[in-house]
């Protein structure tokens, strides 16, 4: 029997996994929208993993007996709080399963076992018969009537039904901001690290008599680091930073029941335990509807605590309806009375959206209508073009609509992520947090102008981010938006070469960058950069820029991704395959790659990865697809995103890294399997400074 009772348990912790915070309060949660404090979870259809149910059940077990799982504060004894023993052995605070009878519960809010006899919270007839469930008080007399009273569930049909509290109509119930940061003085600006930029051309010199058209170069920009600037690393619990506003808007449906239900609210939990009490979090959960679990608060421990309680109250249950579930987390953004100067929405999502169908009766979300204003790029008053909220999507399984998801990133001008096992979603999430934790600017915008009368601006790569060129070639923009600290882009401008007769350099382009610095909210003006070439008589040796050309491959890959996509979705995946290893070959070929740039060889990697999950149809249409689709919003943004496994060590993780997502990942790992010394960090795979080509 004890054997059996063992196996169950070991059983029922692996599907609970939650992160739980120490709070020495016993103030009752706010207006949750009527959702349980209760963490209950439903049983997963299959046994997990034998590695992920050892992991979780050891990780719960070491909390559990020491946690209230209702309110998820301490249980130690000593602490003047009852603990009540339930019949299926399970504890919790007295007063804390008393208020969870209240709502109607008559289930363990743990095993789910149904319970003969509940705790009572007052005192009852005397004639009424008690039941022999275990009340374990501390510091409190065991003669105590109020701690010892139980009575018998009354029957189903003579419970009161649970109303769930109606939500609001307008969202306007955030958390009131801080004191706005002030100013520091311009004494103290002028210390500030700024934006860096660089220009590099793809060869240093052009034949004085020759003309060159489609000649590339290559604009670099490098946001500063940690204002801190205390060394190399990042850490954001002594880096002063901007305040984030973020809505999570997760799926609560049946097929997210048991194993990726407990994953999804740990990874929760670690989110909520790595905001800054300045942050601002609010919770949504769809399934059939979408609901608000947890409006904008601040992550305050109070805060934490509130947030944790929401999380672990879903069920999983329904079917998916993610265009209301954006919809209300859009909303939360439009509606709030205050915003703090970073703002952002989390989707995850693992089915189809089964509600919003097409004109051909056929369920596909209609990403196009989904998005209102306020998650949409927008005109702003100065003729810079921003992102007021990004979404960051995340893929989660073989079953997710990765075509949807991504669209709705880039819409939005966040990043789409694919996670395709279920035990990196935590990790998925903590690089993405990593980086909206460090946003150091705000706004950027890149401004090329020709300063030569004969010099003609013929084309700009600049990936998603919007840019515009006039329609003479004589000046351009790119509106680069927010950057994390330390984070890079790089952009492209082709142009044509005059011939030179006088003069021993040509004059080409005149580069302007301003943008927002959060933490002062004043604007920067950088001083331009001008770029130019030499023009001596005859050129020797033409020495290839290996800057430029990486570049060059990053862009030729992920115009090579697009192609490779659209054959798919026309069935021809020869063709797709064809196109991937033309372009490998061509990368081979090019000066980085023989010089060993490591970009290049991760980009290699990359196409292959692609080739492998396009060996059959059915491969394709379960990861291929997903695996493309983010593969192009990183590049196309320049910014690290979620692809397949992520626990693996390739190099295609780490693209774009900065160092704080390499921190709150390396944390996560950590979390996960016991201690810091679990797993190798994860660090950036290209710094900026690269190999010189001899």
């Amino acid at each position: 029997m004890g054997t059996k009772w063992r196996k169950l348990k070991s059983t029922l912790a692996s599907n609970l996994c939650v992160y739980v915070p120490t709070v020495e309060t016993e103030d009752s949660p706010p207006h949750s929208d009527g959702f349980s404090g209760a963490a209950l979870l439903s049983p997963s259809p299959s046994p997990a993993p034998a590695s992920l149910r050892l992991r979780l059940s050891r990780s719960f077990n070491r909390s559990s007996k020491k946690t209230c799982t209702i309110c998820l504060a301490s249980m130690k004894r000593g602490e003047g709080q009852a603990i009540f023993t339930a019949e299926c052995s399970h504890s919790f605070h007295f007063h804390c399963i008393t208020s969870n009878m209240k709502r109607g519960n008559q289930i363990c809010p743990v095993c789910r076992s149904k319970w003969k006899e509940v705790p009572l919270q007052g005192p009852t007839n005397p004639g009424q018969p008690l039941g022999r469930t275990r009340i374990n008080p501390v510091n409190w007399s065991h003669d105590n009537s109020v701690m010892t009273l139980l009575r018998p569930i009354p029957p189903r049909h003579a419970a009161a039904p649970i109303r769930p509290t109606p939500e609001p109509t307008v969202f306007n119930d955030d958390e009131p901001l801080d004191v706005k940061l002030t100013n520091k003085t311009s004494s103290e600006n002028a210390n500030l690290k700024r934006v860096l930029v660089k220009t590099y051309t793809e060869v240093q010199a052009v034949p004085r008599f020759s003309s060159v058209n489609d000649f590339t170069v290559l604009i670099h920009l490098k946001a500063p680091a940690s204002v801190s600037g205390v060394g190399p690393t990042f850490n954001l619990n002594r880096t002063p930073r901007a305040p984030v506003d973020l809505v999570t808007v997760l799926d609560i449906s049946g097929s997210m029941a048991g194993t990726k239900l407990a994953l999804l609210k740990r990874a929760m939990g670690f989110v909520i335990q790595n905001l800054g009490s300045a942050d601002r979090l609010a919770v949504i959960a769809f399934s059939s509807t979408a609901r608000r679990l947890f409006p904008l608060r601040k992550m305050t421990d109070m805060g934490k605590h509130w947030a944790l309680q929401a999380v672990n109250s879903v069920v999983a249950s329904g079917g998916t309806n993610i265009a209301e579930g954006l919809r209300k987390g859009a909303k939360v953004m439009e509606d709030r009375r205050e915003s703090n100067p970073v703002g952002s929405i989390i989707l995850l999502s693992d089915g189809q959206d089964t509600y919003t169908a097409n004109g051909n009766g056929k369920n596909e979300l209609k990403h196009e209508l989904l998005l209102p204003q306020s998650t949409r790029s927008k005109q702003c008053d100065d003729g810079n073009s921003g992102v007021n909220v990004p979404v960051h999507a995340f893929g989660f399984g073989a079953d997710h609509d990765a075509c949807s998801l991504h669209s709705v990133s880039e819409i939005s001008g966040g990043t789409f992520s694919f996670i395709e096992t279920e035990s990196v979603i935590q990790d998925a999430f903590a690089q993405c947090i990593g980086g909206l934790l460090s946003v150091v600017v705000k706004d950027a915008r890149v401004v090329i102008e020709s300063v030569n009368t004969n010099v003609v601006i013929e084309s700009l790569k600049a990936g998603s981010y919007k840019n515009q060129l006039a329609a003479d070639g004589k000046s351009g923009s790119i509106d680069v938006g927010d950057l994390y600290a330390d984070e890079e882009r790089d952009f492209l401008v082709s142009l044509n070469v005059p011939k030179e007769l006088t003069f021993n350099e040509t004059r080409l382009l005149q580069v302007k960058c301003r943008y927002a610095d959060v933490l002062t909210e004043e604007m920067v003006n950088l001083e331009c950069v001008n770029i130019g070439v030499k023009r001596p008589e005859n050129v020797s040796e033409e020495v290839v820029s290996v800057e430029v050309d990486r570049q060059k491959n990053r862009v030729q890959a992920a115009e090579a991704m697009v192609q490779v996509r659209a054959a798919a979705e026309e069935g021809d995946l020869a063709r797709a395959v064809s196109t991937l290893e033309k372009c490998r070959r061509v990368l081979s070929g090019s000066v980085s790659a023989k010089s060993g740039d490591r970009l290049c060889l991760a980009l290699d990697a990359e196409l292959k990865e692609m080739q492998e999950r396009m060996a059959s149809r059915q491969m394709y249409e379960a990861s291929g697809r997903a695996y493309i689709l983010s593969g192009l919003s990183s590049h196309s943004w320049q910014r690290a995103t979620a692809r397949g496994d992520s626990t693996d060590s390739s190099s295609l993780v780490q693209a774009y890294q900065t160092p704080s997502m390499v921190e709150l990942l390396t944390r996560s790992q950590a979390s996960l399997l016991g201690g810091p010394s679990g797993q190798r960090p994860v660090r950036p795979i290209w710094p900026f400074a690269s190999p010189k080509p001899r």
